[in-house]
């Protein structure tokens, strides 16, 4: 690298990462003006086999893979010795700095932050390809809020929080999973595990292992169950906890199958459709019979009383006797109690995963009677149980009731049409559907004018599920917000038209006394690198000193009328036109008034009048 230009084209700026094998840097790319990220290989790895290879896996992963919220990959090459990623620039926090810095997130906030995680793992899946090191410090959020997952690949190395075994890189180790730390294969359940994780992490403000050393944080991923997420939030729903907890599970055989499977379950929960999952106890359970103490003590004072006048031997007979008599009868009750507690209870079994008809039966078997209640589920096929009542294990006299709640598969919907809509009415008619919109690509089209759908996926009329992505493309080509904050307006006016977007007319002014800042913008309506579609129009606010702007006097010729008169006056330069005046008149004004206009810089300008945003006429004037 010299002079700190990487390929003779991107311009380090600062550094704003470093990893076990990678430094990451801000730079600007010289071609186009806009930020980008470098990822860099350390220099004491570019000879190491392995380390270019996790390298090149990184840019192949990337390569496959074009998603909102996934970082995107730009452009892969080397300089000299030097191996680069050149990966999109995300202004922003990573998810781990944003928990150290508010202690942990509201439970909406972090589910909807996991959902996004799952999208981008369901997308990354989809095509044979697994993070293995998910985590917050891999999660990035940008300042609008925008989440996107980096490190695919790469974040595979050895460091004092990673554990490998031979070339099988296991990931860090706070996040891995059970079958991570044993040295096992890993597949999609892999990640959903180190995702649970990460949403403890945010729901909770703390990781749910840790230890003095990575092997006693792995044996605790092995052996431990980690502290309930109420214990330290106490105000996150049941059905959240639960969620998290099933993708935490040991085996991942009882893990979720799919990132999709786990975001629908977390919409659910969020949205309180499944609330009880841990399903509440039977009211009816069989009572303990005991022999009444009322009936023993009768008996005994009646029998001694009538037996005081007996002789010893008959009072003893006697009282043998009853105390026999006694005995038996309260072992008559205590039998009959205990059969009557065999005979007429039965032991609820656990029947969430059977089928309905199965598991009925089962009911019936035990002298219970099943009660149906059916409810649309995104995942689970039509007659599956999904939940009980009471649990398993629960205690009920025969005749009772068990409730079995029942999927009835997901609810039947078609995706609607989109193509012809902007990108704001297509949100707008997603929404009562429980889709998401998601932007793959701009192209310029002859048919569908710039900003209006022209392709969709799923196609209209396709069956789809609530919390399912509609990808689409529009029309337009693309375009990338410049950085004119801080530029003389007629430079920003130039340097908005060359990247092919409108500036806004209408200009906001600042006052200010500082001289130096006359004339220059101060703030822009698009944040610099923006990606928008051609023709987007922008708008500014100019800082301008009162006694600095230059002026000039016209004389307006307005119509005879008895209504308000608007009126409007423009001045056009080599950039465009802007507006510099407006005002409305009453019907009893002056039909020639007189006005002052300003503009920062002197010279002979070309000026247009409108009156009721109808073009009347132009002259020109000069400003001094």
């Amino acid at each position: 690298m010299n002079e700190k230009i990487l390929a003779g084209r991107y311009v380090l700026v600062e550094q704003i990462g470093i990893g076990g094998m990678a430094i990451v840097y801000r730079a600007i790319d010289r071609n186009t003006g806009h930020s980008v990220a470098v990822k860099v290989l350390k220099p004491e790895f570019n000879r190491d086999a392995e380390f270019v290879s996790r390298f090149q896996r990184e840019a192949e992963a990337a390569s496959k893979m074009t998603h909102h919220n996934i970082v995107n990959l730009l452009d892969v090459g080397m300089d000299g010795e030097n191996r680069y990623l050149i990966m999109e620039y995300v202004k922003g926090q990573t998810l781990k700095e944003v928990i150290q810095e508010k202690g942990r997130l509201s439970a909406p906030v972090a589910v909807q932050i996991t959902i996004r995680i799952l999208s981008a793992l369901q997308h990354a899946h989809q095509n044979g390809i697994i993070h293995r090191d998910i985590k917050p410090q891999n999660i990035l959020v940008h300042a609008d809020g925008h989440i996107k997952v980096a490190d695919f690949g790469i974040a595979r190395m050895a460091n004092s929080s990673t554990l490998t075994r031979g070339d099988a890189v296991m990931g860090s180790v706070h996040y891995f999973s059970p079958e991570q730390a044993q040295g096992k294969g890993t597949d999609v359940t892999s990640d959903l595990y180190s995702v649970a994780v990460t949403l403890y992490e945010m729901l909770t403000g703390r990781v749910p292992f840790d230890g003095d050393s990575p092997v006693a944080i792995a044996m605790q991923h092995l052996h431990a169950a980690p502290e309930p997420i109420r214990r330290y939030a106490p105000e996150v729903p049941e059905a959240i906890c639960h969620v998290c907890m099933k993708a935490m599970e040991k085996d991942p055989a009882y893990r979720y199958r799919s990132a999709r499977e786990m975001a629908s379950e977390l919409r659910m929960a969020l949205e309180g459709r499944i609330s009880d999952m841990q399903p509440r106890l039977a009211e009816n359970v069989a009572p303990v019979q005991t022999m009444p103490s009322s009936v023993r003590k009768t008996n005994l004072r009646q029998t001694t009383g009538a037996t005081r006048t007996k002789p010893a031997r008959a009072r003893w007979w006697i009282m043998t006797a009853v105390v026999t008599l006694v005995v038996m009868y309260g072992l008559y009750l205590g039998t009959t109690a205990i059969y009557e507690k065999v005979v007429n209870s039965a032991t609820v079994e656990d029947y969430v995963g059977r089928e309905v008809a199965e598991a009925q039966r089962a009911i019936g078997r035990i002298g219970l009677k099943a009660e149906i209640n059916e409810i649309n589920h995104p995942t689970i096929q039509a007659g599956i149980v999904v939940m009980q009542a009471p649990r398993a294990e629960s205690t009920l006299r025969k005749g009772d009731r068990v409730l079995l709640t029942v999927s009835k598969g997901p609810a039947s919907q078609s995706v609607p049409k989109l193509i012809g809509m902007t990108r704001q009415d297509a949100q707008t008619t997603l929404k009562p559907y429980g889709l998401t919109l998601s932007v793959v690509e701009y192209r310029v089209s002859s048919v569908y004018e710039a900003g209006k759908i022209m392709e969709q996926y799923p196609e209209p009329g396709a069956l789809c599920e609530s919390g399912d992505i509609v990808q689409v493309t529009i029309s337009g080509g693309v375009a990338y917000v410049p950085l004119v904050t801080g530029r003389l307006l007629p430079e920003a006016k130039e340097l908005i038209a060359a990247a092919g977007l409108t500036l806004n007319t209408d200009i906001s002014y600042k006052e200010t006394e500082a001289e130096s800042l006359h004339g220059r913008v101060t703030s822009q309506s698009i944040a610099a690198n923006s990606q928008v579609i051609q023709g987007t129009t922008i708008s500014l606010t100019v800082y301008r000193v009162p006694g600095m702007m230059k002026r000039a006097k016209i004389t307006l010729d307005l119509p005879a009328t008895e209504e308000l008169t608007s009126v409007r006056v423009t001045l056009q330069d080599g950039s465009g036109e802007y507006t510099v005046y407006e005002n409305d008149y009453p019907a009893n004004a002056s039909r020639h008034p007189e006005i002052e206009l300003t503009t920062d810089n002197a010279g002979t300008y070309s000026y247009r009048v409108y009156i009721n945003d109808v073009f009347k006429y132009s002259d020109m004037v000069k400003f001094e």
